[in-house]
Parts: C-alpha cells; sequence; structure tokens
C-alpha cells in the first residue's frame, strides 16, 4: 500500500496560506502596539499615535487587495493582518490534510492526513459453525461488516509523529492503535511508544487492507488472537550499520487482552506487578536485493510472556518470516510476484505439563496486470502436545486435538487505485470435525482520504 499524495493545488494553497502570513508578520512588526482597552496595562502602553483614519487600519507595506486575500484566507477572523485565534478547526484541504496550526502563527505546520477505509463482504459457509477466528473475519452467512477504519497520522514537530487506527465495528468503537514515533534520534535509533501491533513476524504489524487474502491466517488467530498481537507499551529500533539492511527491535508490552493476547494473560486482569508481568517481543530483519527485479527478507522473532494457568507460568513464541518478492523494474511491467512463509512455535507451561504447537502458512501472489491479481494460500496447525509427545488438551482450544489445514484461492479487482473487489473461496479441514468446510466470499474495498490507495 503506498500513501496517496496530496493534491497540488492544496499544497499551493498551503504555500500561498504561508507566504501571505509571512507577510503579514513582517508587517504586524510595524504596527503600533495595542490600547488599553485591548487588554494591556495602561502604565505599560505607549502613547497611541492618532487615528489617521481607515487606511490607517493596514499594516505598512500592503494594500487594500492583499488584506482582503489575508482576510479571506483566514476566514475573515484577523485583527490588523494577525489571526485572533488559531484553535478553530480549520475547514478540511483537498488532499486530506488538515492544517492543525498556521505556518507563520506558532512553532510550527502540523498537517493531518485522514482516511477512511471501509470493508464490507457477502460469505457463504457450508459449515454452521465456521472456524473463522479472525476479528475482520467474515464468519456468518450473508452480509459481513468486517470493519471501517479511521486512519490518521501527521508529524507534530521535528521530533514526533503521531499515528491512530480507529475501527469501527456494528457493535462498537475500538483504539487499535494510537502511538507516537520519534523522528530524530541519534544512532539510528527509533522508539515508538502508545498502543501498537507488535512487529513479530511479517502481517501481525499490518491491516486488512494490506492482506492478499480476506481473512486472516488461523495461525495468527489461534496465537495471537483475533486482533493480532497489539498492547500498550514502548518499543525500541535500531537500523544497524551493517552492509546489508538489518533492524533489530525490541518491545514491552501488556500481556492482557483476550484478542490481543491470547496465549499469554488474555483476559485474565492479573496485575503487573514486576517486569516479567509485561510481554518482551524481540525482532530481527534482514533485508537482501538479490537482483535489480528480485529482493529478499528474512526475519526472526520471539515472544514471551506470563500466562494465567499458574504463577510463574510462562508462554514462548519462536517465529520465522520469508518474503520473496519479484518485480522487473528494468522494463516496463505490471508483474509483481511475491512469496510469503510464517512459521510459529509456542511453548506453555501449564499445571503438571507443557505445551507446544506449530503453526504456518504459505502464500503466494501473482498481479498480471495493474488491475487484475490472484493468490492461493495453505495453512496448518497441529494439535497441542504434551513433554511427553503425546496430544494433550489445550486450555484454550480443547476441541483441537487433531490438526487442521485450509486452502484459500482468490481472484482480486482493482477498478481503481481507490477501490478493490475479491473473490475468495477456501477448504478448510479441521479433522476432529466430521466433514472439511467450504466457504466462499465476494469482499468490496473502499479508500478515501489521504492514507493509502492502493498501488498502481
Amino acid at each position: 500500500m503506498s500513501s496517496v499524495p496530496r493534491r497540488p493545488h492544496g499544497a499551493l494553497f498551503a504555500v500561498s496560506l504561508s507566504v501571505l502570513l509571512s507577510t503579514a508578520t513582517a508587517a504586524a512588526q510595524e504596527l503600533p502596539p495595542p490600547s488599553p482597552d485591548a487588554g494591556v496595562p495602561a502604565s505599560d502602553a505607549p502613547t497611541a499615535e492618532p487615528d489617521a483614519g481607515p487606511a490607517s487600519d493596514l499594516p505598512a507595506g500592503l494594500t487594500p487587495e492583499e488584506m482582503a486575500q489575508i482576510e479571506k484566507a483566514f476566514g475573515g477572523d484577523t485583527q490588523q493582518g494577525v489571526p485572533a485565534s488559531t484553535s478553530a478547526a480549520p475547514d478540511a484541504t483537498p488532499g486530506g490534510g488538515f492544517p492543525l496550526s498556521i505556518p507563520g502563527a506558532s512553532s510550527g505546520t502540523n498537517f493531518l492526513d485522514m482516511s477512511f477505509i471501509l470493508d464490507v463482504a457477502a460469505a457463504a459457509f457450508t459449515s454452521k459453525e465456521p472456524l473463522q477466528g479472525g476479528a475482520h473475519d467474515p464468519t456468518r452467512n450473508g452480509f459481513n461488516l468486517q470493519q471501517l477504519e479511521l486512519s490518521i497520522g501527521s508529524v507534530v514537530d521535528p521530533y514526533f509523529r503521531f499515528d491512530a487506527n480507529i475501527v469501527y465495528s456494528q457493535f462498537g468503537v475500538e483504539i487499535e492503535e494510537a502511538y507516537g514515533t520519534t523522528l530524530a534520534l541519534p544512532a539510528s535509533l527509533q522508539v515508538r511508544a502508545g498502543q501498537f501491533l507488535t512487529r513479530f513476524g511479517r502481517l501481525n504489524a499490518t491491516h486488512p487492507h494490506a492482506w492478499d487474502f480476506v481473512d486472516q491466517p488461523f495461525a495468527m488467530s489461534r496465537v495471537f488472537g483475533g486482533e493480532g498481537n497489539r498492547g500498550l507499551g514502548v518499543e525500541l529500533s535500531w537500523l544497524t550499520p551493517l552492509p546489508w539492511f538489518v533492524e533489530v527491535t525490541g518491545s514491552l508490552t501488556d500481556a492482557t487482552g483476550e484478542a490481543t493476547a491470547r496465549s499469554f494473560l488474555a483476559s485474565s486482569g492479573d496485575r503487573v506487578l514486576s517486569p516479567l508481568d509485561l510481554q518482551a517481543t524481540g525482532v530481527v530483519k534482514q533485508f537482501f536485493p538479490l537482483s535489480d527485479d528480485l529482493s529478499f527478507m528474512w526475519g526472526l522473532s520471539g515472544a514471551t510472556g506470563p500466562n494465567p494457568t499458574g504463577y510463574r507460568n510462562r508462554t514462548d513464541i519462536f517465529g520465522t518470516d520469508l518474503y520473496l518478492r519479484y518485480r522487473p523494474i528494468t522494463e516496463a511491467s505490471n508483474t509483481l510476484v511475491s512469496l510469503q512463509v510464517e512459521a510459529l512455535y509456542r511453548r506453555r507451561q501449564v499445571p503438571g505439563d507443557v505445551l507446544t504447537d506449530f503453526n504456518s502458512y504459505a502464500q503466494l501472489a501473482w498481479r498480471f496486470s495493474q488491475r487484475w491479481a490472484t493468490a492461493a494460500r495453505y495453512e496448518l496447525g497441529t494439535a497441542a502436545k504434551g513433554e511427553d509427545g503425546q496430544v494433550a488438551v489445550d486450555p484454550l482450544d480443547p476441541e483441537w486435538t487433531k490438526s487442521r489445514d485450509r486452502v484459500s484461492v482468490n481472484l482480486t479487482f482493482w477498478p481503481t487505485e481507490f477501490s478493490r473487489l475479491r473473490f475468495q473461496a477456501a477448504r478448510d479441514n479441521a479433522r476432529w470435525r466430521d466433514e472439511a468446510d467450504y466457504s466462499a466470499f465476494l469482499a468490496l474495498e473502499l479508500v478515501t482520504g489521504a492514507h493509502g490507495a492502493h498501488a498502481f
């Protein structure tokens, strides 16, 4: 997904406004000081110049036409060429940017990028109880509102950036992410603080509009929860000075949340009494440009934290992810082929035993024209096993006594970069059930605002 650039006339408006205000500010320095009636003590106010009539109200060097333009730019709410207030919410600019402060009137310029992303789907299942684990998955026959996401972001000042994703559903509103990111730390360091999706693996840190499929792989919902692993906390990233791209990331986050920390404290509500009660996540990402057209990324991830099954019982999750991408740039082509693989190994301490399970998915996507793409995905999850190597009852998924696999294929069409139609079919074979479940989705996505049109 790539960001939508602001439209040129929005940018020209901001530049013109800044130039006009700079002129007004410079001219305002030559204005006579305010009178005592304006709120300045009489003892501190120098003698005002005699009223020279209407022409004296104009800042020096400005014509009535220029002053009229400045007043028009600020909606007429000016006094002696300077805005009376910048606290009122301004009108939206054409590109989706919202000026939060007027250039030249405060410490800096602050534009807010905002967008809405709507995901809806029509679904059909052969099973009365489909095993859809993702919070944004279609889960029932008929029409499903997957999400309406409000995405906002802004560079606050030279030191921080703010981002947030607020999700609306049929039954409520949720703050999915809201965090600040540093912009000026030395030694290639960067800090995030707030509520955010952890960077475990490749898919977890992304949102549904960036996925190649309508639903979430069950590996992610089984291990982390339907919303993906996230929490309140702090994260530190370091871009190493090695000859190839290597980024090291570590974070400490809240280990609670039924849909976000399923393998950890989940909905237990346990208090944080020490750093051991937090979830710690570590990630190493490496990128290798194999050629002008072919690139490869490899990641290693690990997460550890408490679980609610007993005193000091913990869960450890280890993962690896691979991403191979082919996109010809040496010739004019819309072809894009990507292979993405993730594997997660989970180890949990429970009373009297240690449970382990393995979950993975592999997907191949092929964009064969500017507006058309197809993809296929295979998923696998094993039953939990105890220290003796035998299948054990999993307190989180007691019915998961045998392996499960799912095969999905889809076809995607982009009418424009702001809309997407996707048809997907799947066969879900949970072997503890008598029959496999078949499903079909027809999903529509609409994007408006400055967040992210689909890459064309």
